[in-house]
């Protein structure tokens, strides 16, 4: 949770993601069950097809397009620049395969059923087959629409480890181990992954769904290493809707790089061509971080000192001295150690990051409080250039530090897009 790019950032569309044409709706799973024996054949064969007959273009997906499918084919992977849902399941893996024939055949299959998946339809006929046999798709989203659901993929740095799959010269340099910064508190169990995918949608089981199926298809290959589930998306890529809100009640991702501001995105946000991994033209890297927030102390805390810990008021937004949300930020008006303060460009050497983060609620932690906070999903060109600098100012001075705590985390390269029918996630890392 960081003012401006530079810790508050969210999803906007990428180039090749946009919602369905006007006026068309995304046919169900429902419906496409009704359709036959499709199945993965036609996403196989036709994915493209579907995808593109539910819209495609360069626009952004309005927020308000519940129901709407986001293309998947693109030069960027769509749930990085692309308009943010209400949902989350983000799940880290860890590779079981020493076969990498294996894992580029698990990546092409992960690739075919997200096609079908991001288009509203299933992975395949739950009636097809043995009777005996578990069906090619388990169901619970079968009749739910596609509900704009984004599927992203990372590669994490134990992929590139020396005698594993033979990538450990195509490891790009800016996919650094992060440091321990001051207080974190990281549990390995909720750090760390070979592989990453981040599922967004309006509906959560839709989300869940997702991630369900290629965690079932990766069985014996891959496995499930941590997950997390998030609601109430933390920052926007779209500044002409209403600022969300985190869980101390005030609002984030303010000054968050918008969904449609191409010279920002090239400039913080993808990576470039001359960035030293040719695989990666049109990538991005990815840092999550599990918040855990002290929520039963700020519930606590007066008004007063709240807004001077962040810097803005809580109602409107405004920094300090001013009175719209959007009002330019006069930092020396704040405290020395305010949030907004610390994590501004301006404090950083022009350090900016895309967010896209998430609120959670996990239970308690046996002690009568509340295991809530913030899952932190950040976005950059370079994580040397991007997150680390922000989080060792944070780290060093921030007074909500005091409030919060990271008790997981995780960094992965994350690759362009898929372009067409005949492309697959890592494709160029594998060549």
């Amino acid at each position: 949770m960081t003012e401006s790019n530079a810790a508050s950032g969210q999803p906007q569309q990428d180039d090749g993601a946009s919602a369905a044409a006007p006026g068309t709706a995304a046919p169900s799973r429902r419906a496409v069950l009704g359709w036959g024996g499709a199945g993965l054949a036609l996403g196989a064969a036709a994915a493209g097809g579907a995808a593109a007959a539910l819209g495609g273009g360069s626009d952004l997906v309005s927020a308000s397009a519940a129901g709407a499918a986001v293309p998947f084919h693109g030069e960027h992977q769509a749930g990085i620049a692309s308009a943010v849902q209400d949902r989350l399941h983000f799940a880290a893996f860890d590779v079981r395969t020493k076969d990498r024939a294996e894992l580029v055949e698990l990546l092409k299959e992960w690739t075919a059923a997200a096609r079908l998946m991001t288009a509203g339809l299933p992975v395949g006929d739950v009636h097809e087959g043995l009777p005996e046999a578990p069906p090619t798709d388990t169901g619970e989203a079968l009749g739910l629409k596609a509900s704009r659901l984004t599927l992203t993929v990372g590669f994490g740095p134990g992929l590139f480890a020396k005698d594993r799959f033979g990538l450990e010269d195509r490891r790009p340099a800016a996919l650094v181990d992060l440091e321990l910064f001051p207080g974190d508190n990281l549990d390995p169990a909720r750090s760390g992954g070979d592989l990453c995918v981040q599922a967004c949608a309006d509906d959560p089981q839709v989300a869940v769904h997702a991630i369900r199926q290629l965690a079932r298809i990766g069985f014996g290959r891959v496995a499930v290493r941590w997950s997390q589930l998030g609601f109430g998306k933390t920052s926007s890529t779209t500044p002409d809707e209403q600022t969300p809100r985190n869980m101390m009640g005030f609002k984030d991702g303010t000054r968050n790089i918008s969904g449609t501001d191409k010279a920002a995105l090239d400039k913080h946000v993808w990576v470039g061509a001359g960035d030293g991994s040719d695989w990666l033209t049109g990538g991005s890297y990815l840092v999550a971080r599990r918040i855990r927030m002290n929520i039963e102390t700020w519930d606590r805390t007066s008004l007063r000192e709240q807004e001077d810990i962040f810097g803005r008021d809580k109602g409107e937004g405004a920094a300090v001295g001013k009175s719209k949300e959007r009002d330019e930020p006069f930092l020396k008006a704040m405290k020395p150690q305010a949030h907004v303060r610390l994590a501004h460009p301006d404090s950083n050497n022009g350090a900016t990051i895309l967010r896209r983060g998430y609120s959670f609620t996990d239970g308690t932690d046996g002690l009568g409080r509340l295991d809530a906070g913030l899952f932190f999903l950040a976005y950059q060109r370079d994580v040397r250039t991007g997150f680390v600098p922000v989080q060792r100012n944070l780290a060093k001075s921030d007074v909500l530090n005091e409030y919060i705590q990271h008790v997981g985390s995780a960094v992965f390269a994350v690759p362009p897009g898929v372009r067409d029918k005949d492309d697959w996630w890592g494709r160029a890392l594998f060549a």
